[in-house]
């Protein structure tokens, strides 16, 4: 099992300051035991980002959709895993308003950054909570996952308004407020024609990035963590979007290698 003290050691290790912005992905199998479970892991990150912010993704746009189109922070569960479900229903979350994009956010900022976020009406856009990483010159740990699961890349793709990236019409969404208020939200989601899911060719990113300084490795428990510098990684993938945006090529609807498709 790996012990409070070392988990606070690990995230030392990985270069996280106590005043950074970090965003975490991850898989608590990848993880393995660790003390106090999920809310142990929280709470390591909590107390390390003494003067930061922690932001774990409370994603629910498998269950929030065209067809069941209604968002309540209260108790719509998180789609993707054991710790945003934790997150997002934590007494010290302040969890943002996004129909399918939420996230629990921690720390003394914590309720100021998600607060515009029901201006938001596509899932990643430049002002809201996961285009804002670049403004905060965030760290996004992916702990025990691979760049499939980095949706600060999709923010990316809207910065760089890549083609058929998400539906041509917004959704009639209904989100409800901690105080059970109900009110409109349309959004666009995520489609691409012809792939189900263009964030698994995120990877190919993966030894660019590095080769590039944009991440380098870690641990956390017994995770494998790619730390993630969210400028850097801009400044990586920016040019390569506008370059295959000009060309006509959709890196990531084509199971094609990067040298293939941009040769």
């Amino acid at each position: 099992m790996t012990d409070y003290r070392t988990l606070l050691e690990q995230i030392e290790k990985a270069g996280i300051s106590h005043s950074d912005t970090v965003m975490i992905h991850s898989s608590l199998r990848a993880v393995g035991e660790v003390e106090g479970r999920a809310e142990g892991l929280i709470e390591a990150f909590r107390e390390y980002l003494s003067d930061g912010l922690l932001l774990i993704p409370t994603h629910t746009w498998a269950n929030v959709n065209k067809n069941s189109p209604v968002f309540d922070v209260r108790k719509t569960e998180p789609c993707i895993g054991t710790l945003p479900t934790v997150a997002a229903f934590h007494k010290d979350a302040f969890r943002s308003l996004h129909p399918t994009h939420s996230l629990a956010a921690f720390g003394k900022r914590a309720e100021k950054y998600i607060e515009n976020e029901s201006e938001s009406h596509t899932p990643t856009p430049i002002k809201g909570c996961f285009g804002r990483l670049y403004d905060e010159k965030a760290k996004i740990l992916l702990v025990g996952v691979g760049h499939n699961k980095n949706t600060y890349i999709h923010s990316i793709d809207e910065r760089v308004d890549i083609p058929n990236r998400l539906t041509p019409e917004e959704i009639p969404f209904t989100v409800v407020d901690k105080n059970g208020i109900a009110y409109s939200h349309p959004s666009r989601s995520h489609y691409t024609p012809g792939t189900p899911d263009v964030s698994a060719n995120f990877v190919k990113f993966t030894d660019l990035l590095a080769e590039r300084g944009a991440t380098h490795m870690s641990k956390i428990g017994l995770a494998d963590t790619i730390v993630c510098d969210a400028v850097r990684l801009t400044e990586v993938l920016m040019p390569i979007f506008e370059e295959s945006k000009r060309k006509g090529v959709d890196l990531c609807a084509d199971g094609r290698s990067l040298s293939e498709l941009l040769g």
